[in-house]
């Protein structure tokens, strides 16, 4: 028998011009190109992010705008409803709401931001050492969660404000102490869980190096529970925040945080209460735009979803 050769023409498609035809094809995305596109699709989450984004602005230029500083008192316009002069009315010494909410958002914004990052950052590194290499380390230092973590974190943060002093600083540094140990725990556990999969088995045998296979491979299986558990301590620093300034372990007046402003308005919950309204409706909708970017994000952040949707 005589082997037959095939020529491209036995491969052309009748009756269609292979010019003429539209190519499929599908963007070259990076890894967080794919992940800005995913979350711009959803849009709960998009909307929870211009939530966050306007709420920041405002806390950074509305004070510096405003004709009214959030320490100065007008004896006329005390328990003063929202107007055009002041637009979210005035609490019981006549001072401008609207300058010291957004003032008090630059405090809770900044504690509940930098407490929560400090701690995703501590408990990543630790968890993250203690699931990859095992062994002393991961004894010792799980041996210390355990301890810490039983002990209650608001007593723990209640007695270094009572040690160190009140303000913005020692807030911070109060929610760090054992703050970190929920971070720890989950990172440990998925860290473990991962080191075990085929495709670090390959790149160990590879002779990739550790500090190559935790960057390139198993740090972006956790990034979206670790960005979906930073979106979630941080409205829990923010409560915290509240709570001890509501208590009189926060911030020291005449400074000003959402907890702070909630305190006085509380007071005057019969008689003005727009005071402690206004103040509750913004804490109520940055947790809520926090919930939903935790979730777009964890979704975005999710390498088992790209290349699902074109």
């Amino acid at each position: 028998m005589t082997e037959k050769k095939l020529s491209p023409e036995n491969f052309r498609i009748v009756g269609k011009n292979p010019e003429g035809m539209e190519k499929i094809t599908r963007p070259n995305l990076s890894f967080w190109q794919d992940a800005w596109r995913r979350l711009r699709a959803n849009r709960s989450a998009f909307i929870g992010l211009v939530i966050l984004i306007i709420y920041a602005l405002l806390a950074i230029f509305a004070p510096v705008l405003s004709r009214y500083g959030f320490s100065d008192m007008d004896a006329d316009a005390m328990n003063a409803l929202p107007s055009f002069a002041h637009w979210f009315g005035c609490d019981a010494t006549g001072r401008d709401l609207w300058v010291r909410l957004w003032m008090g958002a630059r405090v809770s914004l900044t504690i509940g931001l930098s407490a929560a990052t400090i701690n995703m950052c501590i408990g990543a590194i630790l968890g993250g050492l203690c699931g990859y290499y095992g062994g002393k380390l991961d004894m010792i230092i799980m041996r210390i969660v355990d301890i810490l973590y039983g002990i209650p974190t608001l007593i723990v943060t209640i007695l270094v404000m009572v040690v160190i002093g009140r303000g913005i600083k020692t807030l911070i540094i109060a929610m760090c102490i054992v703050g970190w140990i929920g971070s720890c725990r989950f990172v440990r556990g998925e860290v473990y869980r991962l080191k075990e999969q085929d495709f670090v088995s390959a790149a160990q045998v590879l002779g990739v190096p550790n500090a190559v296979i935790i960057l390139r491979h198993i740090l972006p299986n956790i990034m979206g529970l670790m960005v979906t558990n930073l979106c979630m301590a941080i409205p829990w620093s923010i409560f915290q925040e509240a709570f001890l300034s509501y208590i009189g372990l926060g911030i020291s007046p005449p400074n000003c945080s959402w907890g702070i402003l909630a305190k006085e308005g509380i007071k005057m919950l019969r008689v003005a209460p727009h005071e402690v309204l206004i103040p509750a409706f913004f804490i109520c909708t940055t947790m809520l735009a926090l919930n939903l970017l935790g979730d777009g994000l964890r979704d975005a952040f999710d390498p088992k979803l790209r290349g699902t949707e074109v």
